[in-house]
């Protein structure tokens, strides 16, 4: 599977946020949380959803299942004009992504496997210091072997 690689502009994020780890996984609870309130959210740019984690700089040279990361649970918006209470913006940094279409359950993690250890060692890129993210489209179906994603992991030359 060979990702498409582009450069994203930057987006205006609104959603909720939890500290988690693979061990301590709380998407469920974030999902749970934000997904009945996302029609609260004014001036959307598409009907697709954004799963975003952010990593400290050492996550991965120093790989345990225990790290803790902070995971969003987002929609794009045009601005940040109106915030429903609780809720956060978070404005996305552009910059270059390989993007892999992956069409699969969202519990097989094989695909990053895949990505971390097959793909990016063998490509001309290094993981950058941004968000990864996930866009959850139309064809996106929680738990499904017929779902459809796209995986946006942040990369730079080596």
């Amino acid at each position: 599977m060979q990702p498409r690689i582009e450069r994203l502009e930057e987006r205006k994020l609104i959603g909720y946020n939890l500290r988690m780890s693979l061990t301590n996984n709380k998407t469920g609870q974030l999902w749970g949380q934000f997904g009945p309130r996302i029609k609260e959210i004014q001036n959307r740019v598409t009907e697709d959803k954004i799963s975003m984690q952010i990593y400290n700089s050492s996550y991965y040279a120093n790989f345990s299942p225990d790290n803790e990361f902070e995971k969003w649970a987002t929609v794009e918006v045009e601005n940040f004009n109106s915030i429903p209470n609780e809720m956060k913006p978070f404005t996305l940094q552009g910059g270059m992504y390989a993007v892999f279409n992956y069409k699969g359950s969202s519990s097989d993690k094989s695909i990053f496997q895949y990505i971390f250890w097959k793909w990016l060692p063998k490509s001309l890129y290094q993981i950058d210091d941004r968000p990864h993210f996930e866009v959850l489209g139309k064809n996106y179906k929680n738990n499904d072997p017929k779902s459809e994603e796209e995986i946006w992991i942040p990369i730079k030359k080596k």
